[in-house]
Formats: C-alpha cells, sequence, structure tokens
C-alpha cells in the first residue's frame, strides 16, 4: 500500500540542500582570466584587462594576506549564535582593519604609472587612513557620490580582498540565513548576482553571489530575492547566434512586482562563468533594462554606477 505525502510532507523529507557555497582559494586568479577571456571582442575590453590585472593582484594579496582574521573566535560564535554575520560589513569597514589590504594593493602598482591609472592611484596614495577609511565606508554604502568614480575599483578591489581572505579564514562557519533573501549571511552585504549551479550536491541549484567577499548562499529559483514575488517573473537577456533561446548563460531575473532584476550565471550553459566578470561584460543589458524600467539593487564593487 502506498502512502500519498501532502506537499509539507514532502518538503519535510526532502534532503535539504547545503546552503553555503564558499569561494576557491584561487577566486581572483579564475576572475581575472574569466575577464581577460571576456575582453576578446569586447567594447569595455580595455576596461575588463584593467580589472583582470587587479583581481591577479587580489589574487597575490590573499595568497600572502597583509593581515589576520580581525574578528576574535569569541565574537565569531556569538554573532551566529544570534544569527550575524559574523564579518558584518557595516562594522568592520569602520573599524579599518582593511586598510592594510588597500595599502598593500597598493604597493603592487608602479608608481610612474600614467594616465588616468596613473591619476587615480596617486589620488589614492596622497590620501590619508581616514580619509581611505570614509571612501570605503560610502562604497559599501552605495553613496557612490562620495567617492571618485576613478577610485572605486581600487577600493572595492582592497575591500573584496581581505573579506574573501577572513572568509575563508573562518572555522568551518555554520552561518544562518539573514533577514533579507539578498543578504549576505556571512558579512551582510548585497548579492551581487545568482549562480545555478551544475555540479554534485549544488546541480540546479540557484545561490547568490556576495559582491563583497564573494561567500555564496542558497536561495530558491522562481523567487525575486528583494520583494520574494514568484509572480510572471521574466528572464531576459542579450540573445545571439551563439546561443538557443531560452539557454544563454546569463540572464537577468526581472520581477514586475517591484521593478527590479538581478543576473544570474547558468552554469549548465557555460561552465566557466563567473559572477563578476560576466557582470562586467555585460553592462548592455543593463542598459537595455533600465531603458525598460527595471532597477538594478546589486552592486558591483568594481564599477561605479552611470
Amino acid at each position: 500500500m502506498s502512502t500519498i505525502l501532502e506537499p509539507g510532507q514532502i518538503e519535510a523529507s526532502a534532503v535539504m540542500p547545503p546552503f553555503l557555497h564558499l569561494p576557491p582559494a584561487n577566486l581572483f586568479a579564475l576572475r581575472a582570466a574569466r575577464l581577460e577571456h571576456l575582453a576578446e571582442g569586447n567594447a569595455l575590453g580595455d576596461y575588463l584587462r584593467l580589472i583582470a590585472q587587479l583581481c591577479r593582484v587580489q589574487q597575490q594579496l590573499v595568497d600572502n594576506p597583509p593581515g589576520g582574521l580581525p574578528v576574535a573566535e569569541e565574537r565569531q560564535r556569538l554573532c551566529i549564535s544570534h544569527g550575524l554575520p559574523p564579518l558584518a560589513a557595516d562594522s568592520l569597514v569602520r573599524e579599518g582593519p582593511w586598510l592594510v589590504w588597500l595599502q598593500a594593493l597598493l604597493m603592487h602598482f608602479d608608481s610612474e604609472a600614467s594616465g588616468a591609472l596613473g591619476e587615480a592611484l596617486q589620488t589614492l596614495r596622497d590620501s590619508d587612513d581616514s580619509q581611505r577609511k570614509g571612501w570605503g565606508i560610502a562604497l559599501l554604502a552605495g553613496q557612490y557620490d562620495a567617492v571618485p568614480a576613478a577610485l572605486v575599483p581600487f577600493i572595492g578591489a582592497a575591500l573584496q580582498a581581505a573579506w574573501s581572505s577572513w572568509l575563508l579564514a573562518l572555522p568551518a562557519p555554520e552561518l544562518k540565513p539573514a533577514g533579507s533573501l539578498a543578504q549576505c549571511p556571512a558579512c551582510g552585504s548585497p548579492a551581487m548576482a545568482g549562480v545555478v549551479r551544475n555540479r554534485g550536491k549544488h546541480n540546479g541549484l540557484r545561490y547568490l553571489a556576495c559582491s563583497l567577499c564573494a561567500c555564496e548562499w542558497h536561495v530558491v529559483r522562481v523567487k525575486c530575492v528583494y520583494c520574494e514575488s514568484s509572480k510572471d517573473l521574466r528572464y531576459t537577456s542579450l540573445e545571439d547566434d551563439r546561443h538557443a533561446p531560452g539557454k544563454a548563460p546569463l540572464r537577468a531575473e526581472c520581477c514586475p512586482a517591484c521593478e527590479s532584476y538581478l543576473k544570474q550565471n547558468y552554469l549548465e550553459n557555460d561552465a566557466a562563468a563567473e559572477p563578476l566578470a560576466d557582470d562586467l561584460a555585460s553592462l548592455a543589458l543593463d542598459i537595455r533594462l533600465d531603458e525598460e524600467g527595471f532597477h538594478r539593487l546589486a552592486p558591483n564593487l568594481m564599477l561605479a554606477p552611470g
């Protein structure tokens, strides 16, 4: 005799998917390679190559950290037990342990660099820790008007390298979902993009990638991560001859309820896709969606909007 399970029983009996997917130790090297690949034939090729160069510096910093984990083990446990992110960006960016990462990053660039790159680097070198901290606070708060646009990639790179390194140094983090679907459980920052994975225990699952520490956390598919509506969601891509309809490796999940969207990478269609790199290489999609009245809420710390 067979037993018919009610929906609630089916959910309870299913194996819960892994909540977290941590970034690999060579995250920034992989990101740099992806950017260099995407730069070929892209209208923003030079910019993508510059960000690739920054990513290689980030990898060097992560491989040889200029500073240790700034959160004591007791503070980690206390945060996790209360459902708070142990690497809370809003507090750590003010405490300033990431500033040594910015200084270390600057040392990897030639002091004789010219042009716009040289000017941006010189502005950073001439600034003191108070000014740098102010820029970092503003950047993570989304207050782009308070940060010179040319400085954003360098400050963002230092912040990302620091937080990603700290995330990987956490002892087997048992993190809990944050208050919002789009909020990172590790540092509290907003998601940058979604990734629908294609291998092993993560196959077919959607994970959101943090804009700061690169932690990925599971969120069910076909649900707006901002207003949690599942009604009339549409998926938009910049189709080209290489991809059949509905098979584009990058699509934006657009929600008519709150008029927002979030880009998503589908690894079954391109296993080499990387959230930050593919986001920067698809800014034409952002322009199109903006013209259609949809709003982007996901930050990319390597780019100043507008």
